[in-house]
């Protein structure tokens, strides 16, 4: 997989309405967007569907990546599994929002996802042990689940400002603890 500073400036190329960068930036990351949304959908046909869907996406809203806020392949991993999710509300309206997410959440293997090798998931580990428990579940579901924060606050029994607050506190020493232990 290419290294995050190549697939951010691969981002902020494409937002600038380069297409060779587009095309390489869809050559780099394609197949790891491709196996997220098979192993949320359970079908390639939808997969396929999905992933055209993606990079359209990709393609308009390039310039809403913020490398301060995440690694490129963070973004990538989230407007691809945003789309799964849609796709699968549209597909089985019959299944409620909590029943798509929580099988999506069965099948997403979660923060391994973003860890490009077994020291950064491990790293990652150690740094959401240090997390204190509603923050560390607030985090889990926002986002490795997508609850919202309403949702949140519903599912934790706890105002959402609260939520908020445990969301932004929980990614703030996250973010800290992975700059500490990065080699």
């Amino acid at each position: 997989m290419a290294e995050a500073e190549v697939l951010g400036k691969l981002l902020s190329q494409t937002a600038a309405g380069d297409q060779l960068a587009f095309s390489r930036l869809y050559r780099e990351t394609s197949a790891h967007l491709n196996a997220l949304l098979v192993r949320i959908l359970k079908r390639h046909d939808w997969a396929d569907e999905a992933l055209q869907d993606v990079y359209l996406k990709i393609w308009q809203k390039a310039d809403q990546y913020a490398p301060d806020k995440g690694a490129p392949m963070t973004w990538l991993y989230s407007v691809a599994r945003y789309r799964a999710l849609d796709l699968l509300r549209m597909r089985r309206p019959e299944v409620s929002d909590e029943e798509v997410t929580a099988e999506a959440a069965a099948e997403d293997p979660g923060p391994d996802l973003m860890a490009q090798t077994e020291d950064e998931l491990g790293r990652l580990q150690r740094c959401m042990d240090g997390l204190g428990d509603e923050q560390r579940r607030s985090v889990l579901l926002a986002y490795y689940e997508g609850f919202t924060h309403s949702e949140l606050a519903q599912r934790l029994e706890s105002p959402v400002g609260t939520v908020k607050s445990w969301v932004r506190r929980g990614l703030q020493r996250l973010r800290d603890c992975l700059e500490a232990v990065t080699p």
